[in-house]
């Protein structure tokens, strides 16, 4: 029905749709593979090269190469340069879409328009409006942002009982922790599974942490080993070239240590040559720290989860590429006593997104059908209508597309609560403390969110608000304005006369798609302030008018 799902990845990408029997089809790129490398050649200033392509020349021209770019999603002072032109990585990522558009297009789907587009859990307001920003550089009408573990659930949902939503009303309520190591970042997700519902209970994460960081510990042992063996050479890592050949070293034998004790590794490198053995449990060893970190996290996910009255998962999902080494399934079982599980760890974020882009769109559908026949109200939810109005309206939905009804009502039967991943507040001062950070919205906090706080003014005669939105940062809340980064300021302009602690009503709302909007009111003048959160990641309208004119300038040249 014309909704595309993206997993939009650190170092790997793909994009799939609900085919003509209603199951979600990962579409194959033009490199004959189901994911594309989430890397961009910059070959000129009019021209470009996304997946094996920009991946291979990273060696030969690794000035002009961009990767690992959604670690920068959020980041308002990255750009890349290259051929005298500034990319934000919205724009970087933008590219990468368009090209998953371009193959899938060529392999025979429907125009790519509208999407879902999946990002990491623990994303933050900043981090998922560029994601937002770089789904409309590429010219797609977002449905959605999902966070993939929800994505990884739902995909399994689905194929639990024979490629239909397994969810069944009344059936057996389900705990399921998601642990997502991907190529640039880590999450740990508790969700109940009942009643065609998806609970998200608990999130945890870091997403400047994943296999990128592996590969990175694997490529200083193997220069540290070539550099032993080749006293007078070159360390390959002060030269941007080497450093690239060792990365893809690095990852080639990660790759081979999942399956294989141990692997022969070959440098060659300013006319000297080594070839390095590399074990299993020496790549355990230099990477048991990193292991630890998500553990750590796994704990404080499942902590939180218990706060909630969760004490104990029945399954364990492992996704994400990075999560099929033994030492994944190893320590979960050792520190945690789980036993994971892998199932499509590669492509079922792609795959459980293109399922929850049909539900958006099955939905927009019915309710259109519903107001078009004058059984709902426009602007109302799809909840409001009533059981005969929607059964009708489902059986002409599913008719026009030659749909089973029940597929269609499973669809749209399907729930999805998700949590916010961060907390949100404003700085206000307080008569003991100081200025300090006021928590509006607490992390792990059900969505959607609408919540209303009660300010007054500091002094009479008071002539304007100032108006600081905070992000928390770090695992727990802190009142310290130091220990919360700031997302916007505004100011609200009132006339003299009020008196000293007049009322200002401050409205914090974040949807589904964990997208913050706050109001504020100051009740005796009668005058609000709407603030559209323009974060420090916001690009100004100038950046965009700049960087839209280079995305219209530059083609996708065949790798």
């Amino acid at each position: 029905m014309g909704v595309f799902g993206i997993d939009l990845g650190t170092t790997n990408s793909a994009i799939a749709r609900i085919d003509a029997d209603g199951r979600p089809e990962v579409l194959v790129g033009l490199n004959g593979e189901p994911t594309v490398p989430s890397v961009v050649l910059f070959a000129s200033a009019h021209d470009h090269v996304v997946g094996e392509g920009a991946r291979r020349q990273s060696r030969l021209d690794p000035e002009h190469v961009c990767a690992l770019v959604k670690r920068r999603m959020g980041d308002a002072d990255w750009r890349f340069m290259a051929h005298g032109q500034t990319w934000s990585a919205p724009a970087v990522s933008s590219l990468i879409l368009k090209s998953l558009a371009a193959d899938a297009e060529f392999a025979g789907a429907d125009t790519v328009r509208r999407v879902v587009i999946t990002v990491p859990a623990y994303f933050g307001d900043e981090e998922r409006r560029a994601t937002i920003q770089a789904g409309t550089y590429a010219g797609f009408d977002v449905a959605g942002v999902l966070s993939e573990p929800i994505a990884a659930a739902l995909a399994y949902g689905f194929g639990r009982l024979d490629g239909s939503i397994a969810m069944d009303k009344g059936g057996a309520r389900e705990t399921v922790l998601v642990y997502d190591l991907g190529g640039g970042t880590f999450d740990a997700t508790v969700i109940e599974l009942a009643d065609r519902r998806i609970s998200v209970l608990a999130v945890e994460g870091d997403h400047q942490l994943g296999g990128a960081d592996w590969d990175e510990r694997i490529a200083l042992h193997l220069s540290q080993q070539f550099c032993a063996a080749n006293p007078d050479a070159e360390d390959p890592l002060d030269d941007s070239a080497g450093s690239q050949m060792l990365v893809l070293a690095a990852e080639r034998a990660k790759h081979e240590l999942t399956d294989a004790e141990s692997t022969e590794v070959v440098i060659a490198h300013d006319g000297a040559r080594a070839v390095i053995t590399l074990t299993r449990t020496e790549l355990e060893a230099m990477t048991s720290s990193l292991m630890r970190r998500t553990i750590d996290l796994t704990k404080a996910c499942l902590a939180a989860a218990e706060q909630r009255g969760v004490h104990g998962v029945d399954r364990v999902l492992l996704v994400g590429g990075s999560s099929r080494m033994p030492m994944v399934a190893r320590e979960l079982r050792a520190e945690l006593g789980l036993d994971g599980e892998l199932r499509d760890p590669d492509l079922s974020v792609a795959r459980g997104a293109a399922l929850y882009g049909e539900k958006l769109e099955m939905e927009r559908l019915v309710v259109a059908d519903l107001v078009t026949r004058g059984r709902l109200r426009d602007g109302a939810e799809i909840s409001e209508a009533s059981p005969t109005d929607l059964e009708q309206s489902i059986a002409r939905v599913a008719a026009s597309f030659g749909q089973p009804v029940s597929l269609v009502r499973r669809m749209i039967d399907i729930r999805v609560d998700t949590v916010v991943s961060r907390g949100f507040g404003v700085l206000a001062l307080d008569p003991y403390n100081g200025l300090a950070a006021s928590w509006l919205v607490h992390r792990n906090q059900t969505l959607p969110i609408r919540v209303r706080r009660s300010y007054g003014t500091v002094r009479a005669d008071q002539d304007q608000i100032e108006l600081t939105i905070v992000e928390q940062q770090g695992q727990a809340a802190s009142t310290r304005p130091e220990d919360s980064k700031v997302l916007v300021e505004g100011r609200m302009h009132i006339p003299p006369g009020y008196s000293a602690g007049s009322e200002v009503r401050v409205t914090f709302e974040m949807g589904f798609d964990g997208v913050l909007h706050v109001t504020a009111y100051h009740v005796d003048a009668d005058i609000p302030l709407n603030l559209a959160v323009q974060t420090g990641a916001t690009l100004s309208a100038a950046d965009v008018a700049r960087e839209l004119d280079q995305l219209q300038r530059t083609r996708r040249r065949p790798a």
